[in-house]
C-alpha cells in the first residue's frame, strides 16, 4: 500500500487558525503529516521550541521537525526557492512526500522539487481571514483584538504575566486592581486570602490546605490567563504560600515546593511591593513587626532562587507610573538584562 505523506513548512510566529486549517486538512486527507517549523528571529521574538511545542501539543499526531538553521529568506526569486528546495531535500533529506500543502505561492514550486501534489488549501484567505503578518503588527500592542483566531494554548503563551509580591499589607492588591483597570484588562486576586478567611482554625492552615492554596491559585490563574488584554497582572504566587508553609509548619510540603519551583521561571516580570507605607492593621494581620520579617523573606527567597525583580516604593501612583515605565520597554521573550541596563 502506497503512503500518502503530507509535507507542511512554515514559521508559525504565531501559530493561528489559519495554520490549523492547514494541518487538520492534511491530517484528514493523509496517512502522515510533517511539519517543517523555521527559526527566524528576525520575524519574531517567540522561541522556536515554544512555537513547536504549540503544534505538537495540538496536534500531538503531526511529525514536527524545528529547522534551527533553514534559510530565512522570503520570496519569489529563482535564488531564493532553490535555497528552500535544497535545505528540504538535501539537507533535512526528507523523501516520500507525495503531498505538500500550503496556501502560498511557494507551493508551486516546493510540490514540483518534492515531485508531490501541490496542495492549496483557502490560499485566497476567504475561510479563515487571517495571516500572521497581521498578528505580528500586533502581538504586543493589540494582541486581544486577535484573540478568536488563536488557540487558547497559543494565546496565553503570548500574554505577559506579572506577578506583584511582598508581605501583607504591602499594597500588591491595591496596585494589581489599579493596573489592570487602567489596561483594560483582568486581573488575579490572592487566592491564599480568600481560602484563609473560609478555611483558617486559630489562624493557622495546614500543610494540605496550603497546598490546596497553591494549587487553587493556579488554577485561576491559567483561566485568566486566556481572557487577558495584552497582560495579566498577579497578585502573589506559591512562593509566598511556600514562606507561609514555612512560618506556620517550619516544612513544606512536596507538591508546593514543586509548584514554588515552578513560580520560578513563570512570570515574565516579577514586582516586590516594598513595606515603606503605613501598616493596616486588620483582623487578619499578624502585626507591623511580622511584615518587616516576612518582606525580607520574600526578597531573600528571590535572590536565592535567582529571580530579577523590580523593588516599587513610594505612593501608588508613584508605584503606577513605575510600572509603565517598564512595560513601555518590556517585550515579552526578550533578554531581561537589557531590560535592566536601560532601566537605570
Amino acid at each position: 500500500m502506497n503512503i500518502k505523506r503530507g509535507l507542511i513548512l512554515g514559521k508559525f510566529a504565531p501559530f493561528h487558525q489559519g495554520h490549523q486549517l492547514l494541518m487538520e486538512t492534511a491530517l484528514s486527507e493523509m496517512d502522515e503529516v510533517i511539519t517543517v517549523i523555521y527559526d527566524c528571529p528576525e520575524i519574531t521574538n517567540v522561541p522556536l521550541n515554544i512555537r513547536a511545542d504549540w503544534i505538537k501539543k495540538i496536534y500531538p499526531n503531526i511529525q514536527v521537525i524545528k529547522a534551527w538553521d533553514g534559510p530565512t529568506e522570503v520570496g519569489d526569486t529563482p535564488e531564493i526557492k532553490q535555497k528552500h528546495e535544497d535545505y528540504i531535500i538535501n539537507h533535512l533529506k526528507i523523501q516520500g512526500i507525495t503531498h505538500f500543502y500550503s496556501s502560498e505561492f511557494y507551493g508551486e514550486h516546493m510540490s514540483l522539487a518534492l515531485e508531490a501534489v501541490n496542495r492549496l488549501v483557502d490560499y485566497h484567505r476567504s475561510k479563515v481571514p487571517i495571516s500572521g503578518t497581521k498578528i505580528r503588527n500586533n502581538l504586543f500592542k493589540n494582541l486581544f483584538k486577535f484573540r478568536q483566531y488563536l488557540h487558547p494554548w497559543v494565546y496565553r503563551d503570548l500574554i505577559t504575566n506579572i506577578v506583584f509580591l511582598g508581605a501583607p499589607s504591602t499594597g500588591k492588591t491595591t496596585i494589581t486592581a489599579q493596573l489592570a483597570e487602567e489596561y483594560n484588562t483582568v486581573w488575579m486576586p490572592e487566592y491564599g486570602r480568600e481560602y484563609w478567611e473560609k478555611h483558617q482554625i486559630n489562624r493557622r492552615l495546614s500543610l494540605v490546605q496550603l497546598e490546596e492554596i497553591a494549587e487553587g491559585h493556579l488554577e485561576r490563574e491559567e483561566a485568566l490567563l486566556e481572557k487577558a488584554n495584552q497582560y495579566l497582572f498577579t497578585d502573589t504566587n506559591a512562593i509566598t504560600t511556600y514562606l507561609f508553609s514555612l512560618s506556620y509548619h517550619n516544612q513544606v510540603a512536596p507538591r508546593l515546593v514543586e509548584l514554588a519551583q515552578q513560580a520560578a521561571s513563570r512570570y515574565d516580570l516579577v514586582f516586590v511591593c516594598d513595606s515603606d507605607i503605613p501598616y493596616d492593621d486588620t483582623w487578619d494581620r499578624s502585626g507591623e513587626e511580622n511584615r518587616k520579617i516576612f518582606q525580607k523573606q520574600i526578597i531573600n527567597e528571590l535572590i536565592i532562587r535567582k529571580i530579577p525583580f523590580f523593588l516599587l516604593q513610594g505612593e501608588l501612583e508613584t508605584r503606577v507610573k513605575y510600572v509603565k515605565s517598564i512595560l513601555t520597554k518590556y517585550c515579552k521573550y526578550e533578554n531581561l538584562l537589557q531590560l535592566f541596563a536601560m532601566n537605570k
